[in-house]
């Protein structure tokens, strides 16, 4: 089994901070957020990876994620170069995955459950295709599933009236024969290929598509307030299994969780909840709660309070309900 992560979607949302990178290679706990879907895939024993991306961003690709050594695996970057949709993504990768089934995953979205049900309906009880599923509250902002028994029977791409509120959570395992589906379909009013299209195709043709519902949690990286939910999310994960940073540093106060790269410095500073200090950082007299400071942000001349906030070294972003940056 092979496996596809999707990278190539502009991240206009993230703007300005996915203008210097792409959105999947910002961080969420210090980590890119690439970083947690290979790991996903890893976990299943895949290795062979493709990663489907804009062309103008193969070198800042290479630069975060190499060629996949650091897991053990094979990576093999694919371009889309337009920006047709996500069926259409999935189309370009038609030649690396070639008669194998795989393992398909938005490069932005963070889930907790185990995606080996899904491989074990694929490869084991031969169903075409397999969805991640989960209840959500905002079901309008979602492609959407109706289900009957085990089975998917219609889909559809964020519905004005959706029939349920179980959402497609970005991680799907399908047989190559979805590609007869991408082939098939037609664009949406939008102008994209949507892969709700090419997966209603593979219902309205008589293939099997089956579903696992997940209660665990998930977090689609869409928004700037996603992104500090998603780095909330794992941060308290990190705590509990004891990963959070524990060196002293110079008269500061941690409240975890917290995650301070080796290589920042901090003086003076009461750091926490839920902060996490990329690489390269000076602090001096700062309080700073529930944020995401990135790579060489400098805050030395205070006293500070960043709260709800995403720093760099060029932008800030404060989040509406009580941020303060001064």
């Amino acid at each position: 089994m092979k496996g596809l992560i999707l990278c190539a979607g502009k991240g206009t949302r993230l703007q300005p901070f996915s203008n210097a990178k792409p959105k999947v290679l910002l961080p969420v706990a210090n980590k890119p957020i690439i970083y947690y879907c290979i790991e996903k895939l890893v976990e299943l024993d895949i290795y062979e990876i493709g990663i489907v991306i804009r062309p103008d961003h193969l070198a800042l690709f290479m630069e975060e994620v190499g060629t996949g050594e650091q897991w053990g695996a094979q990576i093999t970057f694919i371009f889309q170069y337009h920006a047709l949709g996500i069926a259409d993504a999935v189309g370009q990768a038609e030649a690396f995955i070639d008669n194998d089934p795989f393992m398909l995953l938005l490069g932005d979205n963070l889930m907790m459950q185990s995606l080996k049900p899904l491989c074990h309906a694929v490869i084991q009880e031969k169903h075409e295709a397999a969805i991640l599923l989960g209840q959500v509250s905002n079901p309008a902002d979602f492609g959407i599933a109706e289900v009957a028994g085990n089975r998917i029977v219609g889909l559809e791409e964020k519905p004005a009236f959706p029939k349920s509120n179980l959402a497609v959570l970005g991680a799907y395992a399908f047989t190559s024969v979805i590609f007869k589906a991408i082939h098939a379909i037609a664009p949406s009013p939008r102008g994209e290929y949507e892969i709700t299209d090419a997966i209603q195709w593979l219902i309205d043709t008589g293939c099997s598509v089956v579903y696992l519902e997940t209660a665990e949690h998930f977090s689609d990286v869409g928004t700037m307030e996603r992104w500090l939910e998603a780095n909330c999310w794992m941060l308290q994960l990190m705590e509990k299994t004891g990963l959070p940073d524990g060196r002293k540093l110079d008269g500061c106060t941690l409240i975890p969780p917290v995650l301070i790269d080796p290589s920042s410095e901090l003086k003076d500073c009461v750091i926490g909840p839920y902060v996490s200090i990329g690489p390269n950082v000076k602090l001096q007299q700062c309080t700073i709660e529930n944020s995401i400071l990135l790579e060489s942000v400098n805050l030395q001349s205070g006293p500070y309070t960043v709260m709800n906030s995403i720093m760099s070294t060029q932008s800030v972003f404060v989040l509406k309900t009580g941020g303060l940056y001064e």
